[in-house]
């Protein structure tokens, strides 16, 4: 199962609007965005799933579909921060491909000069905090009452990975990053 990680394009409306309607669990990851529509999903991939210098959205592409995103936003070269994000469409799910393409994105992310990723998961999503590990990432504490989803409140979990934390076990999950997209590097 060979996994290509590139940019978003509006041709992946259809996948993500059929990720949308397969994962009723996904609406949070959307920010309550109704994307069962192929023209909303197009315009969510325009505003929302950007690739530039401060955010890269990497479409997670199996057999020639769009399945999932892998994110690295609020990238900051003073700090050397970014802030990961994953989500993946129920077919996908189960067979390594979050944590594979995490833990890809991440070394990229060395690459380029960070020094610290972090990321956050709802406390009652127990598959994203063994997605987190599985890429290396150790957990660092419980912010109560963070998240907003209507009128419920939810506790996060944070992870973090450093350049200098020891590198996740190889996975049989192979991922190809497209690596012909520049960085820009600040000071």
């Amino acid at each position: 199962m060979p996994i290509l990680m590139r940019p978003w394009t509006p041709s992946d409306a259809d996948d993500l609007s059929r990720a949308a309607r397969a994962g009723n669990d996904l609406g949070p990851q959307f920010g309550g965005t109704d994307l069962t529509r192929v023209s909303a999903a197009q315009g969510f991939i325009e505003r929302h799933l950007r690739f530039d210098d401060a955010a890269k959205n990497w479409a997670i592409e199996i057999d020639g579909r769009a399945v999932g995103n892998v994110a690295a936003t609020g990238i900051e070269f003073r700090h050397q921060t970014a802030w990961m994000s994953y989500w993946l469409a129920p077919s996908a799910r189960g067979r390594g491909v979050a944590a594979a393409s995490l833990a890809r994105v991440s070394d990229w992310a060395f690459r380029i000069g960070l020094h610290r990723l972090e990321l956050g998961h709802r406390v009652n999503n127990p598959a994203s905090c063994r997605v987190a590990h599985a890429a290396g990432y150790l957990t660092e504490g419980v912010e109560r009452d963070k998240l907003r989803y209507g009128d419920e409140r939810h506790d996060v979990e944070t992870h973090a990975r450093l350049a200098t934390d020891p590198r996740p076990p190889e996975r049989e999950t192979a991922v190809a990053l497209r690596t012909d997209i520049p960085a820009r590097r600040q000071t």
